[in-house]
């Protein structure tokens, strides 16, 4: 068993390999952002055209979308998954709907191909648990936050989710969450918001303080609860 590098009443974050640490195994939902798969680095455009570059250099495993299989294979196909991800390649096994992040239009400038900005990305429903039939909101997922940019440069992560589209995602399901590709610590954020259980894993350390910090410095935020409530996605364990 691995010793927690975080842990309070709610969260508990382990500093490893997901594939190797297994506590987040146990969980009842995976939401996580994971790596694309792209060999994204931030600021190739500079460098494209002699420019200096950016100081990030990408994130790790992002080379294929192997290692995002490979847990997604560990996490197995009898509970709901929900995964962050390129529109450009291929769902993972078991996507049953495919959600658009709409990332706003003062985004995704750099990059833009035929006049068309790089402004969205996908979220996967992955596997059992996520209910089907008529109706429902929009597969169109926006943030009130602020600039997806302006979160990263607050927490030092480039792909910083904001926390109102985490809530959403989160109180659309059920039970413990499971966050194995960690990074900024906004699933774990989001979850604690709601009062729910989670455990995370982080492979790059200087994230994982990131999030301990993070997660002490913050004070619960049942508000958002009623955010949920609000835009008609309550999980069952917050139905009135």
């Amino acid at each position: 068993m691995s010793e927690p590098y975080y842990k309070d009443d709610l969260v508990t974050l382990y500093h490893g390999d997901c594939l190797t640490v297994a506590e987040w195994l146990d969980a009842d939902v995976l939401v996580t952002d994971p790596p694309y798969g792209r060999a994204w680095r931030q600021g190739e455009v500079n460098e494209a055209r002699g420019l200096k570059p950016s100081a990030h250099s990408g994130i790790a495993n992002d080379e294929t979308t192997d290692v995002r299989d490979m847990a997604l294979s560990a996490w197995g196909e009898a509970k709901p998954a929900v995964a962050f991800g390129d529109l450009m390649l291929s769902p993972p096994a078991g996507t049953r709907h495919v959600l658009i992040y709409d990332k706003g239009t003062a985004v995704g400038f750099h990059g833009a191909v035929g006049g068309y900005r790089r402004n969205a990305e996908a979220v996967y429903l992955i596997g059992p648990g996520h209910g089907s039939g008529l109706g429902g909101r929009s597969a169109i997922i926006t943030t009130s936050v602020g600039h997806p940019g302006s979160l990263s440069k607050e927490t030092g992560h480039p792909h910083t989710k904001p926390a109102d589209v985490m809530t959403l995602l989160i109180g659309g399901t059920s039970g413990t969450v499971a966050d194995p590709f960690a990074g900024s610590g906004s699933t774990l954020l989001a979850a604690r918001n709601l009062g729910r259980q989670s455990i995370g894993v982080e492979l790059e350390e200087r994230y994982c303080e990131l999030i301990a910090k993070r997660l002490s410095q913050q004070a619960f935020d049942f508000g958002s609860i009623e955010e949920i409530r609000s835009a008609g996605w309550a999980s069952p364990e917050l139905a009135i």
